[in-house]
């Protein structure tokens, strides 16, 4: 990407705020009690929304659904939502050199509401926030940042994907925006071929160090 994107579409968690630990020990206990047969459940289902959740890997529990979204909507309400260090400047960079950003996120509309209870001012960093009812098929599939493009008048090729997850990375590329991969999830090795440029963390990044090598 030679010019400064259009748009800076931000996943949720793991990008903006640090939560991703608190699901991984929910979601592993929910694969233990449920998906016994899938050691590494937490890791597969990081990035996509509850519904594909249950198409994926409980079609055949069905009367579970409303348990499992239960006891997530009670753990919900007790999660601590700290940012992911640096990201708050970063963003501010961003709008500052009139980028429009958004977040594009796998979780709903309900869950958005508490983060933004904690954090009221989302609402000025973003210009526009998607969640799981704004496109058709989650992550890995890439309609959430064709979304997001269309929200700002652009093309995926004109905007830039910020990511951790597997699922999300490769919703990003897919699309064929111009990937950021943040290693709060995954590390390095595992991220690095999915995006156009690795970083470890927000602090001291830099604009043009973002998206020069691509």
């Amino acid at each position: 990407m030679n010019t400064l994107p259009k748009a800076a579409l931000f996943d949720l968690d793991g990008v903006v705020i640090d939560t991703e630990s608190q699901y991984s020990l929910f979601w592993g206990s929910i694969g233990r009690q449920y998906r016994p047969d899938v050691p590494d459940f937490a890791e597969r289902i990081k990035g996509t929304t509850l519904e594909s959740i249950y198409a994926n890997w409980f079609a055949h529990l069905d009367d579970k659904h409303a348990e499992i979204t239960r006891k997530l909507n009670e753990f919900e309400q007790q999660m601590q939502y700290p940012y992911i260090e640096g990201v708050c400047p970063f963003i501010e960079a961003l709008r500052e050199a009139g980028i429009k950003t958004a977040i594009v996120t796998a979780s709903n509309e309900e869950k958005m509401q508490r983060v933004l209870h904690t954090h009221p001012e989302l609402a000025t960093l973003f210009d526009r926030i998607l969640t799981s009812k704004d496109y058709a098929n989650g992550k890995p599939a890439p309609d959430c940042y064709i979304e997001g493009a269309k929200a700002f008048g652009a093309h995926p090729e004109e905007c830039i994907v910020i990511e951790d997850s597997i699922n999300g990375l490769r919703a990003g590329r897919d699309s064929g925006a111009f990937v950021v991969a943040v290693t709060t999830t995954n590390p390095h090795e595992v991220v690095a071929p999915l995006a156009d440029h690795v970083i470890e963390h927000f602090n001291g990044t830099t604009l043009d160090g973002l998206w020069a090598k691509g």
